[in-house]
């Protein structure tokens, strides 16, 4: 949308985390509010409708009809902790939730590095996109550790192992949902 700009890309107006998103992180999409040509929201317009909020949740409107479904499927990143992730932001702040999408953006990059065999992109951001940053710590130490004589599929398939066993145990789901 013309003239949407934001400082914040790492996260969107509605709460998603388009740092980890897959294309932000190939450079197709520089974030809610990032660059010219941005596709048109209507989130964003909604936005300037009611006084310029930086994220829905300072509306006094929020939570409003746009968000009774708005975490049941999936885009190119997932929605599933999309009203989660606002709640925590708003509690956190802009300083403390950023820094520590920023320590999530180190670990999914150092994944896609050193445990991607070119088909687990999607797993790797959906799992750092709804595991705690300190479990997600853990996983990477685990993997540095113990993966130093593997071949890069052996890698791959114990990170993904590891990434989904932590997820079971929190009752998450690390596929994309797409809409029936």
């Amino acid at each position: 949308m013309k003239n949407f700009k934001r400082e914040n890309l790492i996260f969107s107006l509605c709460g998603l985390n388009c740092g980890l998103c897959p294309m932000n992180l190939n450079q197709y999409c520089p974030g809610c509010g990032g660059g010219e040509g941005n596709q048109s929201c209507s989130i964003a317009k909604c936005s300037f409708q009611h006084g310029n909020v930086e994220y829905c949740f300072q509306c006094k409107s929020y939570p409003c009809e746009r968000y009774e479904n708005i975490d049941e499927f999936d885009s190119f990143i997932t929605h599933q902790h999309q009203k989660q992730d606002m709640e925590k932001f708003r509690g956190l702040g802009i300083a403390l939730y950023s820094a520590e999408q920023q320590r999530k953006k180190v670990l999914l990059n150092h994944l896609l590095n050193t445990y991607n065999d070119g088909r687990k992109k999607t797993l790797f951001c959906v799992a750092v996109n709804l595991l705690e940053l300190d479990e997600l710590e853990n996983i990477v130490n685990e993997l540095d550790k113990n993966t130093l004589n593997l071949s890069l599929k052996e890698k791959a398939a114990y990170a993904a192992n590891l990434l989904q066993e932590a997820a079971t145990n929190k009752n998450i789901v690390v596929k994309l949902r797409k809409k029936k």
